[in-house]
């Protein structure tokens, strides 16, 4: 039997001022952008997804892009104010920004602040300047360490760090000295992953110069040591936190929890408790035709097939370090352990994945054999 899990709600900014050569995300460049047409549609787009609510309160919020700082902090709480009032927020809610360096002022973080924010995470990269350049970020080394900063002094203190490691000409000394320029920054949260060069990207065009694969195991290896060693530990693939700070809101993806997704090319996941079928939906991904009253927010919906189910789970739950239980898995997807029972031992033999007591979750081997765990289901 499918059991409702937590309810999050992930809001899609689709703006940047300039597009990263490594970007695939659906962000887009604009000499002007409707910021208050645009907060409107994305209220009218979540009244459409009200019905999925089903009595819960939002465990997290997101603003993700693009560049969600580009968005003055009124209009934040515009959005904010008008959420709230269509659904109640659980008491601890955690409401995240994601922020651009380069776009952002003391000012404009109290702003934020008080519109109800209480976690930004800083999209960083790197702070060597020969490494930015490359990356095509709009911001230097010291708006990058400014930027940290002028977080904490606005009254947020939960503040996450994004950086990338694996970065055209990058040695292992410099991946550690952006670590540590971070660490002593002080953030709650280091998110750290590596450049993978992906399809319609300008670096899929033209592909920089990335380390070796045996580089990047070094690198990756000597960079897990030195977070840990100054008490950011590993919860996820590419998420690191002080004791108690991890990300609320993608410990809900993780765990195969549900989350509506609205504006421009936003995606959801809901589990229709009526039904017992689970439902992914998405949004038009053109911010023009988002805007445009004549055309509908959605682009498209789909059940999940039951075969389906335990590879959508699996892909989630196992880039936790804790993995997942079988109560988590029965209670997530309404299947029996019974059906990947033979998938789960065979990985046990091969030392990918471990148990103990009802946690099942990979091993430091399956963890960098990520992709060759879910093969199997």
């Amino acid at each position: 039997m499918i059991e409702l899990p937590p309810l999050s709600l992930y809001i899609h900014i689709p703006w940047c001022i300039r597009k990263c050569p490594y970007c695939d995300f659906n962000s887009h460049t604009s000499d002007a952008i409707p910021e208050l047409d645009y907060a409107r549609a994305l209220i009218a787009d979540l009244e459409q997804e009200l019905s999925l609510v089903q009595n819960r309160q939002l465990h997290s919020i997101f603003f993700g892009g693009g560049t969600p700082s580009l968005f003055s902090a009124t209009t934040i709480e515009y959005i904010l104010n008008e959420v709230a009032k269509r659904i109640p927020f659980s008491a601890d809610i955690e409401i995240t920004l994601e922020a651009n360096p380069g776009t952002v002022e003391q000012e404009k973080f109290s702003g934020y602040a008080a519109a109800g924010v209480n976690r930004l995470s800083i999209g960083v990269q790197s702070f060597n300047p020969d490494h930015l350049k490359s990356l095509g970020r709009i911001h230097n080394n010291t708006e990058a360490i400014k930027a940290a900063a002028t977080a904490k002094q606005a009254g947020i203190d939960n503040v996450n760090i994004d950086l990338m490691h694996g970065l055209p000409q990058q040695n292992q000394q410099q991946a550690l000295d952006d670590i540590q320029q971070a660490i002593d920054l002080e953030p709650s949260h280091i998110s750290w992953y590596q450049l993978t060069i992906e399809p319609n990207t300008a670096f899929y065009n033209t592909p920089p110069t990335l380390p070796s694969d045996d580089k990047l195991a070094d690198i990756q290896y000597a960079g897990e040591q030195h977070l840990q060693q100054h008490a950011y530990y590993q919860y996820e693939i590419s998420a690191y936190s002080l004791q108690g700070k991890q990300s609320q809101h993608n410990i809900n993806y993780w765990s195969f929890g549900d989350y509506i997704g609205i504006g421009a090319g936003a995606h959801g996941k809901q589990t229709d408790i009526a039904q017992q079928t689970i439902l992914r939906r998405w949004k038009t991904r053109a911010p023009k035709d988002f805007l445009n009253a004549k055309k509908a927010f959605m682009a498209g919906e789909r059940i999940l097939e039951q075969q389906e189910i335990p590879l959508e789970f699996m892909m989630n739950s196992l880039r936790l370090n804790q993995g997942f239980t079988p109560q988590m898995f029965e209670h997530r997807t309404g299947l029996s352990l019974d059906v990947i029972t033979a998938q789960l031992n065979a990985l046990t033999q091969r030392g990918l994945l471990e148990k103990t007591g009802d946690d099942i979750y990979p091993t430091a081997v399956g963890r960098r054999f990520l992709n060759t765990l879910l093969e199997a289901f």
